[in-house]
């Protein structure tokens, strides 16, 4: 079963220009909570000078309506935003760090070291609370900065995220930098090392080998991996970091290679076409405007 993971109303919307009104961003959500995926990061508890389509967090948060089988995420970065996912009743919170020094400088104004130090405090004062954690790993494909980020890292910042308790664990390709090898080779010496860790891939499109990625993550052994409405988002604190991988590509994809997955790829459609109405430029997706392999048309006027 390949579980899909829905990140466009945090990763997608941080890097819209366009503000996404609440009321819209809460229809988004409850649409996608139908479509059969597995886990939504509904939003983020930053600074809203830093985001500000994400200025409405706790509003979003605690008006969605929640479907039993999603899980509803939130990415925070410091203890504040723990409190306040706490007080919205996220089921799980995402922790993110990046595996490059400089580029987590760049993000967070603190070294990859001092970022893991800090996370000590938040997961103190989470432990007596009903909330799931999960880490995210920036930059493990590749730093627009330094370049190529040893395997030797990665692996290194994984175990610092399970010796403080976290095994739900994001490898993060934040500026479409991985190859489909690396994908394959990377992932495989992490599910080697780490055999008892949930392991979620997070892709962009940035190079067009998104998709080919995910395949290669497969075969590798994972089966979680995050994508976005329409391809949209990006991290707005690297260059060239376009959009994620496109959530119904990637369903159209899996379903006609007939793997095993609950999401309903109409509906999928449906809810990206509802998203292309909130926002003034065209979605990257493909099969929101060639539609399904399986789409005929008519031969009259030929």
């Amino acid at each position: 079963m390949i579980h899909i993971q829905e990140v466009v109303t945090r990763d997608g919307l941080q890097n819209e220009r366009e503000y996404v009104p609440t009321e819209k961003k809460i229809e988004l959500i409850n649409r996608i909570s139908q479509t059969g995926v597995n886990k939504i990061e509904v939003t983020s508890f930053v600074s809203p000078k830093a985001v500000p389509n994400l200025k409405d967090a706790e509003e979003v948060m605690k008006n969605i309506d929640r479907n039993p089988d999603v899980t509803y995420t939130t990415l925070i970065p410091n203890l504040k935003g723990a409190q306040r996912a706490v007080e919205c009743e996220a089921d799980e919170v995402n922790l993110l760090v990046s595996a490059s020094n400089t580029h987590n400088l760049k993000n967070v104004k603190k070294t990859t070291e001092d970022t893991f130090e800090s996370f000590k405090e938040i997961i103190d004062y989470l432990s007596d609370k009903n909330i799931a954690l999960s880490g995210a790993l920036g930059t493990s494909f590749g730093c627009p900065f330094e370049g190529n980020v040893p395997e030797e890292r990665i692996l290194d910042c994984v175990q610092k995220y399970i010796d403080l308790g976290v095994n739900r664990i994001t490898l993060a390709d934040t500026t479409g930098m991985a190859t489909p090898k690396q994908v394959y080779e990377l992932s495989s010496k992490v599910l080697d090392e780490f055999p008892n860790i949930t392991l979620t891939l997070h892709f962009h499109n940035t190079r067009g080998m998104g998709l080919a990625n995910v395949l290669e993550g497969i075969r590798a052994g994972v089966i979680h991996f995050d994508a976005s409405l329409g391809g949209i988002g990006g991290c707005p604190f690297a260059p060239g970091a376009s959009g994620n991988i496109c959530s119904e590509d990637l369903v159209h994809m899996l379903h006609f290679m007939d793997y095993e997955l609950n999401v309903d790829l109409d509906k999928m459609i449906e809810t990206s076409k509802y998203l292309q109405t909130l926002l003034s430029h065209p979605l990257d997706g493909q099969i929101i405007n060639a539609g399904k392999i399986t789409d005929l048309h008519s031969v009259d006027g030929i």
